[in-house]
């Protein structure tokens, strides 16, 4: 039994860091409910807190004891009366056994049902769900494939390419692309490995490849009514390492396609109703050249870009997903009153290395910002900042919305040439390069984006340019005697 409170404020726990949880924070502040916020042993001085009323010590310097450990996690709320917990993205906003646990202790869990997230947290389960349902599916198999023999037969039948991918897997890891039976042979065990060490699952799954797709994905929201609503498209093509880069919406490659775009977003609400999907959640496609399209996952929380549908959409996700844990009425009498408008780009502004992009932690010695109209920045920097492996290294997220994605493109230039972080390495340069690259300005893009264009080259270029700059800037200080 949920326990409820005289008035109608929460308490709620935000168990989650960085840039995602100031934002939960402010959206709880918004309703008038109490966020409360966490701070660990190695992140003593969290941005995020100073957006919560309330904060509270979990303790630990690993997120193995704190942000994914569940009897710490229980305790904390046991001891200062917590109502709901939302769990944002990443850590154990997606894990099933957590959310049980939230339903046994009587605490709301600001998130889908547990049934949802286990049916959908499962690749082969959710396939086998899609299928049944007549949702369009990637050719291959629905359940774990058990032996190497048997994945090597099945590619083989599909046909060649084929991706190798964990049942459980997610952020880019477990997924292999194999061209051939000798390269099926070589990552099957692999690709187990890396998918039980990171998922505690090494179930594969093999698929075909589909050649230059697209990555188009919806966002849905439905309340604990039987309602559910879509929020258009995203495209999330430009990838590196099967992991995101820059998102947009909407999509490029769908465009002026309004038979197509409400084709895709009708398939996402049909399966999550099938699933009986209560809360935030995107159900991911991929769309082949010809735009034919098929499911591929669905994430069962918010999402990292989920910031480009709130600017073109005009609506807050992080409220509506609170109201809807809550069991509060969305206030939308119709999918019609879900309306569009411009187009927004985001960029991660990530703590690695442009040309090698690996993680590059440091210290962030200097933070300013100098933006166009139409930008918002989700960030945790700030002067002083140690940004650690702890976690992941991004450390921000950029967006900018314009009239038109022309516009859109212009000031995501000029933001990024407003955005300086010293100190630190960035992903900047490289992001500078996907703005002015013809073939994204022009819309002409697929996941091979960055593999195909080596943008890494231009950045090295473009770097080499910086310090010739910087190096001639500081003979002529000198000279001047500055």
């Amino acid at each position: 039994m949920i326990r409820q409170r005289e008035n109608t404020s929460r308490r709620i726990l935000i168990t989650n860091r960085g840039e995602i949880a100031s934002r939960i924070a402010k959206a709880c502040r918004e309703l008038g409910h109490v966020a409360i916020g966490i701070w660990t042993d190695n992140e003593v001085h969290a941005t995020h807190l100073q957006f919560c009323d309330e904060w509270v010590h979990l303790k630990g310097s690993t997120n193995a004891e704190t942000y994914l450990n569940i009897e710490n996690l229980v305790s904390v709320i046991k001891e200062n009366n917590v109502d709901a917990v939302h769990p944002g993205y990443g850590f154990l906003s997606e894990n099933a056994e957590f959310a049980q646990r939230m339903k046994d202790e009587g605490i709301i869990f600001i998130g889908p049902n547990v049934e949802c997230i286990k049916v959908m947290g499962d690749k082969a389960t959710s396939k086998q769900l899609a299928n049944e349902v007549g949702v369009p599916t990637v050719p291959g198999t629905d359940k774990a494939v058990k032996s190497v023999d048997e994945a090597v037969q099945i590619s083989g039948d599909i046909g060649y390419p084929v991706l190798l991918k964990a049942v459980a897997g997610g952020g880019g890891r477990g997924m292999r692309a194999c061209a051939n039976e000798e390269e099926v042979r070589a990552n099957f065990e692999a690709v187990g490995r890396e998918s039980l060490a990171a998922f505690n699952n090494g179930d594969l799954l093999v698929e075909k490849l589909i050649v230059n797709p697209r990555h188009i994905e919806v966002q849905i929201l439905a309340d604990k009514k039987g309602n559910v609503y879509h929020f258009f498209e995203r495209e999330c093509s430009i990838q590196r390492r099967h992991q995101k880069v820059v998102e947009e919406a909407p999509s490029p490659f769908i465009g002026e396609d309004e038979e197509l775009r409400q084709r895709v977003c009708e398939t996402a609400v049909k399966l999550a109703k099938a699933v009986n999907y209560d809360s935030a959640g995107t159900v991911e496609f991929i769309m082949a050249e010809d735009k034919s399209f098929y499911f591929l996952e669905m994430n069962t929380r918010i999402q990292v870009e989920h910031p480009i549908t709130e600017e073109i959409t005009g609506i807050d996700l992080l409220v509506c997903m609170i109201q809807s844990a809550l069991g509060d009425d969305l206030g939308f009498p119709s999918q019609d009153f879900i309306k569009r408008s411009g187009h927004a780009i985001e960029c991660r502004i990530c703590a690695e290395d442009p040309i090698t992009m690996l993680p590059a932690p440091g210290l962030v010695t200097g933070f300013e910002t100098n933006f166009p109209q139409g930008t918002r920045f989700d960030h945790c920097l700030f002067k002083g900042l140690n940004v650690t492996p702890d976690f992941d290294p991004m450390v921000g997220k950029l967006v900018c919305k314009g009239i038109i994605r022309d516009v859109a493109i212009r000031k995501m230039r000029a933001a990024l040439d407003g955005l300086f972080i010293e100190g630190l390495k960035t992903n900047r340069p490289l992001l500078k390069v996907i703005m002015n690259n013809e073939n994204f300005i022009n819309g002409n893009y697929s996941t091979d984006f960055i593999k195909v264009e080596n943008p890494q080259a231009l950045v090295q270029t473009d770097l080499n340019h910086m310090r010739f700059y910087k190096m001639l800037a500081g003979v002529e200080a000198r000279r001047m005697g500055m």
